[in-house]
């Protein structure tokens, strides 16, 4: 009994050394979503803060905001998908076999 507890204990050891490797590396991690062509870029970390927003004078019309904020929402949703399909491909490396 005594060596499969100390195996389980080794196992939840690397499991956690490998959970605060991915953590890091999601922390510095940097994606970039775009809308419209380009006329909206913005930029998130891994933890979903935005780091930079950048919106082209093309696409702002005093007559159209809600067309802006779809831009913007939509440039947000690229790059939340950018970082969801980077943590999954980061978690599939963690060993959840005990």
């Amino acid at each position: 009994m005594g060596s499969g507890f100390s195996k389980l204990k080794k196992q939840a050891k690397q499991f956690e050394s490998q959970y605060e490797k991915i953590r890091e590396e999601m922390r510095a991690l940097e994606v970039t979503g775009t809308a419209g062509n380009g006329l909206v870029t913005l930029v998130l970390n891994g933890e979903h803060e935005l780091k930079d927003l950048k919106i082209k004078p093309d696409c702002v019309d005093p007559n159209d905001i809600e067309g802006l904020q779809d831009l913007i929402r939509a440039a947000y949703a690229d790059a939340f998908a950018k970082i969801q399909a980077q943590s999954q491909q980061g978690m599939g490396g963690l060993p959840f076999s005990f």
